[in-house]
């Protein structure tokens, strides 16, 4: 495939071992065989020094950039030490509303039907439905579509309803409080040299919000992370998303207006210098596969698709 273009990659955790109940989920094993095909296969560049030279057209051949999203405890703990010991950079853009012990609403859910004793959790006044838990299968579906149901809702009445579902699965039960990072494991990051970037404060879907709900959200992320770290916040990543439906051509101005330097979306494909470079919507892509050659296949796909990012009006 001839030209430069730029791949960035999406992660969320690295766990200290695969999971029972989401077997695909990146591991500490996965994470680091990840790693060394991607630099061995690949040019991985830290995401600013990767945008300066998508804008100088001096990007090398198969440029990558790891990201990760949310704010999770691993990526201290489990994942900073790989990317040290492969001499590689990320860049982590963290919701500061869940830091130091706060839990976001789909772990909630997810904690939830993971830990409840019952065969069945009814929901069904809910408008959820009665869910079978008598196995693994049956919980991941019930977690799939609890999520699918809540994710688009009003921030407030998703977290009442998140809240309710834990309560009825067994509502002492919180998860884990140790899940979020700590300032101090945020503040290692920085020190370890790996970047920061805003994420808002809630994580909320911003195109459910009034654009000066949106404003707010953005901003008071990047403020909370510059007072933490008592240093400039540049780069910004839309929560969930996907262009036209999760942010829109508003929040694209927002980020803008804020003094952002550029932000990524998740939309597949890849960013490509020229005329139609939009630093604001940059396209990135999850890599699920575990299996060696399927990891490398889906990173050749993604580099054929073409995103579709959103307008100004």
């Amino acid at each position: 495939m001839s030209g430069a273009d730029l791949s960035i990659l999406i992660y969320h955790r690295v766990l200290a071992q695969p999971d029972p109940l989401f077997p695909g989920e990146v591991d500490r094993v996965l994470f680091e065989r990840q790693l060394r095909l991607l630099r061995r296969f690949y040019t991985p560049l830290p995401l600013p020094q990767a945008l300066q030279r998508l804008q100088d057209g001096s990007l090398p051949p198969r440029a990558a950039c790891i990201t990760f999203d949310d704010g999770y405890a691993d990526n201290a703990e489990h994942a900073l030490p790989l990317l040290q010991r492969h001499g590689l950079h990320a860049t982590f853009f963290i919701a500061t509303g869940y830091l130091n012990g706060g839990q976001m609403w789909n772990d909630r859910v997810i904690e939830a039907v993971r830990h409840a004793t019952a065969a069945t959790l009814d929901l069904g006044d809910l408008g959820l439905g009665p869910l079978p838990l008598a196995n693994m299968a049956q919980r991941r579906a019930a977690i799939g579509h609890v999520l699918g149901k809540l994710k688009y809702l009003p921030f407030e009445q998703r977290q009442r309803l998140a809240a309710e579902v834990q309560r009825r699965a067994g509502g002492a039960m919180r998860g884990d409080p140790h899940a979020m990072l700590t300032s101090a494991q945020l503040q290692r990051l920085q020190a370890g040299g790996m970047g920061i970037g805003a994420h808002t404060v809630s994580h909320p879907i911003l195109a459910v919000l009034s654009d000066r709900a949106a404003r707010n959200d953005i901003a008071n992320g990047k403020r909370e992370l510059e007072q933490l770290l008592q240093a400039p916040v540049t780069l910004f990543a839309y929560p969930n998303g996907k262009a036209g439906r999760d942010y829109g051509p508003a929040h694209v101005e927002i980020v803008k207006s804020l003094g952002f330097a550029g932000a990524v979306a998740t939309d597949w494909g890849v960013a490509r210098p020229g005329p139609g470079l939009d630093l604001f919507q940059l396209p990135r892509f999850t890599p699920w596969d575990r299996a060696r050659l399927a990891f490398l296949w889906r990173l050749r796909q993604n580099r054929k698709r073409t995103p579709s990012p959103v307008h100004a009006r």
